[in-house]
């Protein structure tokens, strides 16, 4: 496994946006949560980098979610993200349904969000994960010492894409990300 920013992965994808115009992008997130902390930067840098802005939407309940995401809208954004927690995953189903609302393309932080309807998601192979983690166990359990074991990142990224939502959102996905995809929910 390689270490990579969290946004590396997608770097080389070329095609038309899916995001309209793509200037103004919301970014779901639980500010209370360590990863948020780390997540946060590399996402600014990589919208910064495409010539983006994120509006921040901060998420601790679901209460907060329909307004947070629609002050985003209001002050222009065309897409979603979210920043994967504990307290988002169980909010994938509100998420999906407020990113319909408001007809925004959005991309997860894993397919339980395009099973729950969502558009696409971009997410290290969780297969690959648990192998290689059960495989890390396996060499402490025969004596290995947890610091002496690399910390990883994983290789291998799925790209999930619903065809359902897109149509309904209006959205024609260009043929070279279809391509690309591992999967395609028709």
């Amino acid at each position: 496994m390689v270490k990579a920013p969290l946004h590396e992965p997608l770097r080389g994808l070329k095609s038309k946006r899916l995001f309209r115009d793509g200037k103004i992008i919301a970014a779901i997130l639980s500010p209370d949560f360590p990863f948020t902390a780390v997540a946060l930067p590399q996402l600014r840098t990589a919208a910064e980098e495409r010539g983006q802005r994120l509006e921040i939407c901060e998420v601790r309940t679901a209460d907060q979610l329909a307004t947070s995401v629609e002050a985003a809208v209001k002050a222009g954004a065309t897409g979603l993200t979210v920043l994967e927690t504990p307290t988002l995953h169980d909010l994938r189903r509100q998420i999906v349904d407020v990113a319909a609302k408001f007809r925004l393309s959005a991309i997860y932080p894993n397919r339980d969000f395009v099973d729950a309807g969502g558009l696409m998601s971009y997410a290290a192979d969780r297969r690959q994960q648990y192998r290689r983690a059960a495989e890390l166990v396996d060499k402490i359990l025969k004596g290995g010492k947890p610091a002496d074991i690399a910390v990883e990142q994983p290789t291998k990224f799925d790209l999930i894409i619903n065809l359902k939502t897109a149509k309904a959102l209006g959205i024609n996905v260009p043929l070279n990300l279809l391509m690309t995809a591992d999967e395609v929910i028709e």
